[in-house]
């Protein structure tokens, strides 16, 4: 489905504002979780799901064609937050679960979610940079009760979670802007593709597996290779949100076939194969537009999976506000006071990566005109002549 109708666009632009809206942190994945049992409701008749011991999902078609190996699409539920730790009075006690620089918290507002959606703001107090294993903060919660009442909502306690306080998500020339593009814009795209994927016969043995506790380095990715949960030789497509440098991975541009991160270079083969079907897609659609980058600014699930063995990569959507972080640059310079935002990716970008995976899932099995290897060897058969043995004079 590389063109899809005015009204699959609507419905799939309908999912990524609901997905981006819910509160989630590292290891307090319930509320995205509550949403994927509602959507597999939906589907039960056409998927199996297995769930592991720390609530990492695995989602197969019942009904696929052919017996190659398992193409899993991966996406992480959760995105850096807040975790309630203690409740004092008005004071709250928190840890900060993920990846966001020292001066973006003090002053800051935030808004704690309780039990059926229930919420509270609060506006961060101290910041302790170096506490262990997450960086802590108190904030002060905001009653909005008469001036001779002082207690916090009865529901807050240790447990809740609690994020940075935006306006309503909304999409606005050509791009979202909602809380958590990473990587909630990716369960998104990962439900869409594989929904429209369950009513054709056009694509092989594909999966979702969707993971928790990205944000503090892999724990559930890590927990399912290590455990050898999924398949040895499946191969996996891990999505992701990366920050974008205007200069080298644009938004706009199209979402990306990512060839490494800060800490390794994926699986060259299977990329090569998927970089090679994106290619051949471009030159009969011009206006499918994607890029291939080594995004080396964060890390990726893909880096954890090749780690443990497994074939793996990544496509990925070129993000603004990285970790809801307003320029980052000029924070880190002093130029440019800190200020937390809404994330931000393209909504092109957003359509680019779904059509990335059905071209994925429709061609991961088919062969190539001509490998990379096969493409060295012919280099070297039609050129070696130039080549000079190198000699010792006598």
């Amino acid at each position: 489905m590389t063109t899809p109708t005015p009204e699959i666009r609507a419905a799939r632009e309908a999912l990524l504002l609901e997905v981006t809206q819910i509160p989630t942190a590292a290891g307090h994945e319930h509320a995205v979780m509550a949403f994927i049992d509602r959507w597999l409701a939906k589907h039960a008749k056409a998927v199996t799901t297995q769930r592991d011991d720390v609530g990492n999902y695995l989602i197969t078609q019942r009904r696929h064609s052919g017996n190659a190996p398992l193409l899993i699409i991966t996406a992480h539920l959760d995105h850096p937050a807040f975790v309630v730790t203690d409740v004092n009075g008005t004071t709250i006690h928190a840890a900060f679960r993920g990846g966001v620089n020292d001066p973006y918290f003090v002053g800051a507002d935030i808004e704690i979610i309780g039990p059926g959606d229930a919420r509270a703001q609060a506006v961060i107090k101290t910041l302790a940079a170096d506490a262990k294993p997450f960086k802590e903060i108190t904030a002060e919660v905001a009653t909005h009760t008469s001036p001779s009442t002082s207690a916090p909502p009865a529901w807050l306690a240790a447990g809740c979670i609690a994020r940075w306080k935006f306006p309503r998500a909304e999409i606005r020339d050509g791009l979202i802007h909602t809380d958590a593009c990473d990587d909630l814009a990716a369960v998104a795209a990962a439900l869409c593709a594989f929904g429209e994927m369950l009513h054709t016969d056009q694509c092989g043995h594909v999966g979702l597996l969707f993971t928790v506790a990205e944000e503090v380095g892999f724990m559930g990715a890590i927990h399912a290779a290590r455990n050898a949960w999924i398949p040895k030789d499946a191969r996996l497509l891990c999505l992701e949100n990366s920050r974008s440098f205007p200069n080298d991975s644009p938004i706009g541009a199209g979402a990306i076939c990512r060839v490494g991160d800060r800490i390794s270079v994926f699986s060259p083969s299977l990329t090569n194969h998927l970089a090679h079907l994106f290619s051949a897609e471009s030159k009969q659609n011009p206006a499918f537009k994607w890029q291939r980058k080594l995004m080396a600014g964060g890390g990726c699930e893909a880096s954890a999976f090749a780690c443990y063995g497994y074939q793996s990569t990544c496509i990925c959507l070129p993000l603004g506000n990285y970790h809801n972080m307003v320029d980052i640059d000029g924070v880190a310079a002093g130029a440019l006071p800190a200020r937390v935002g809404q994330e931000f990716v393209s909504i092109d970008d957003y359509h680019s990566m779904i059509t990335m995976l059905h071209i994925a899932a429709r061609g991961i099995d088919t062969t190539l005109p001509e490998s990379t290897e096969q493409l060295m060897e012919r280099l070297y058969a039609e050129r070696s002549f130039v080549l000079t043995k190198s000699r010792r004079d006598p």
